[in-house]
């Protein structure tokens, strides 16, 4: 049996997700100040929130790979390689180039931290890829140009958020051009235990030619 736990803005029937970073806020674009009532009630449910996280923690643990393709097709092809990126608020951003084939830098990977405005805590980290010969797009991660709350859509968000798009510990995999990128949260910290905000996180990232999925 599946429960499913919705906000609603206090101006329209949308629905959002409870936590300081959703980026899938009230299409009017705007947050308003909430009463006493609503500010107790959005504090329980964020505390509810947590304790179903803590309770299915195991469960995301197992949680199977999801794959998905990039809006981007081509036929390029990567330098192979895979390593682990340990992300801090103190080391909160990351870059990598990743190079072609031929041994030339040709995308360049970055991970920057996401958390509630005007806030410099971290609830979550954003993992973007560039194409470094077609800098128009932001992220050839998407699977979809225009945003959405399909989980394929949304592999290149990292949050711990019990009720995003896609499970924190699920495995990615994502094709891009000729190659795949395969990503997954190893381990994840939060300061205070008991809050959304996170004080580690660390990734394992796989870029590589070959289907991950298919048994060598």
């Amino acid at each position: 049996m599946k429960t499913v736990l919705e906000l609603r803005c206090g101006g329209c029937e949308h629905s959002s997700f409870a936590w300081p970073d959703s980026p899938f806020d009230c299409a009017q674009g705007r947050r308003g100040r909430l009463s006493p009532q609503r500010s107790l009630a959005r504090a329980a449910f964020v505390v509810l929130g947590l304790c179903v996280f803590a309770i299915s923690g195991a469960v995301a643990q197992n949680a199977p790979a999801i794959y998905a393709e990039s809006f981007r097709k081509g036929s390029t092809r990567i330098t192979e390689e895979s390593f682990e990126v340990k992300l801090t608020p103190q080391n909160a951003t990351y870059r990598e180039r990743i190079k072609d084939s031929g041994g030339n830098d040709r995308y360049e990977l970055t991970i920057t931290p996401q958390g509630p405005e005007g806030d410099n805590r971290i609830t979550s980290w954003r993992v973007m890829l560039r194409d470094l010969h077609h800098s128009i797009y932001s992220n050839i991660l998407l699977a979809e140009q225009a945003p959405s709350p399909e989980p394929t859509n949304n592999l290149w968000w990292l949050t711990p958020n019990p009720f995003g798009p896609v499970p924190i510990r699920t495995k990615r995999i994502i094709k891009v051009d000729g190659f795949y990128v395969a990503f997954e949260v190893k381990d994840l910290h939060f300061t205070p235990l008991d809050s959304p905000y996170l004080d580690s996180m660390a990734v394992q990232f796989a870029f590589t030619n070959r289907d991950p999925r298919v048994s060598r």
